[in-house]
């Protein structure tokens, strides 16, 4: 046997969802490059993209809005007894205690269980602000309708459209450690819910799905661009990492980052914000290019994301929780797929231990 602790190059899995090329720097999601999608379509587009041939019932855009809408409703009404003790947890803490009151057996469950994520990381974030969590508008999409229940005010088309493009990039990423996750639980047959549960405790981990607030932390430390090369550089020497900087497949830029800035331009808004994150970008990439010259550290997807989400008022501790908002509708996608396969992931370890002494 070939011991591979993290597991690369290793293929566990065929799939039809999505396809991660590193070398290129290329996301392809169920047979559309990313840039051909992103603020051209709508996350329920991309919904039912994903979910064709895996969930059932009518999946046409339309359809998957009307549906996602209610579901939202539903939720919002079975959140409720448990909205105080959620708003006493961080943002994902909160998410996991909504999601283990979903049981398995709920009615549309792949709708219910996108939906209470979105619906509850707003209901979270306003109870434990003292104020009133607002129901949700079933006539809104479901990007528009977040906004509005996390602001407690309509959004702009601007702020909709720069949000659902960050949405549509974060959908689906291939196997990455929470949809790997969602299929390892799902190929136990321990049901939707668990495997969506699972999911989200994975991309809770600061190597996965915890680094877009830390991005903002980083920045705000920096404080000013004369100071980029100093703290970045010292930062490296402590051992610490870069948030924003470096990914386990991508060897060139992140497709999404450049996805995601331009919806942080398209805002026309703090526009100095948008030249110093810039600034530290290059910086960044220099002192790692210097550090660590063997390795291809490049922007990644958390970099702008951290803007963006900062320029639409979204608390810093709940970005991984909207993170989560888009990548359940790829956790069930692959936990469907995974059923399918109808095989049970069960990988081997090399035991490197005592043996007994008779031995």
């Amino acid at each position: 046997m070939t011991v591979n602790n993290g597991l690369e190059g290793v293929v566990a899995a065929e799939t039809v969802l999505s396809e991660v090329d590193g070398e290129a720097g290329r996301l392809i999601l169920r047979g559309h490059r990313l840039q051909d999608i992103a603020g051209r379509h709508s996350l329920e587009w991309l919904t039912a993209e994903l979910w064709r041939g895996f969930v059932p019932g009518d999946l046409s855009e339309a359809a998957v809005r009307r549906d996602l809408g209610a579901a939202r409703i539903a939720a919002f009404a079975s959140i409720a007894p448990l909205l105080p003790q959620a708003a006493q947890l961080s943002p994902v803490e909160a998410l996991r205690l909504l999601l283990a009151a979903v049981p398995d057996d709920a009615p549309g469950l792949p709708l219910r269980l996108t939906a209470t994520i979105a619906v509850g990381l707003a209901a979270v974030l306003r109870t434990r602000a003292g104020t009133t969590p607002l129901p949700p508008d079933p006539a809104l999409g479901h990007a528009a309708d977040f906004l509005r229940m996390v602001r407690g005010c309509a959004a702009t088309a601007a702020e909709a459209a720069a949000l659902e493009t960050y949405l549509l990039t974060a959908t689906d990423h291939g196997l990455n450690a929470s949809t790997f996750t969602a299929r390892v639980v799902a190929s136990t047959r321990a049901g939707l819910a668990s495997s969506v549960t699972a999911a989200l405790c994975a991309l809770k981990g600061p190597l996965h799905g915890g680094a877009p607030g830390p991005v903002i932390d980083m920045l705000d430390a920096i404080g000013a661009p004369e100071n980029a090369e100093a703290w970045l550089d010292a930062a490296l020497q402590r051992g610490d990492r870069l948030m924003g900087f470096g990914h386990r497949v991508y060897r060139v830029t992140d497709p999404r980052s450049d996805v995601v800035k331009r919806a942080v331009e398209s805002l026309g808004r703090n526009t100095g914000r948008v030249r110093f994150a810039e600034h530290i970008e290059q910086a960044a990439l220099a002192v790692l290019a210097h550090r660590k010259p063997t390795r291809s550290l490049q922007t990644n997807l958390e970099f702008y994301t951290a803007l963006l989400l900062e320029a639409l008022a979204i608390p810093r501790d709940a970005f991984t929780g909207v993170f989560a908002v888009a990548r359940v509708i790829g956790w069930i996608a692959h936990a469907h797929e995974q059923v399918a396969a109808e095989r049970l992931i069960r990988p081997q370890s090399r035991y490197v231990g005592p043996l007994p002494l008779a031995a």
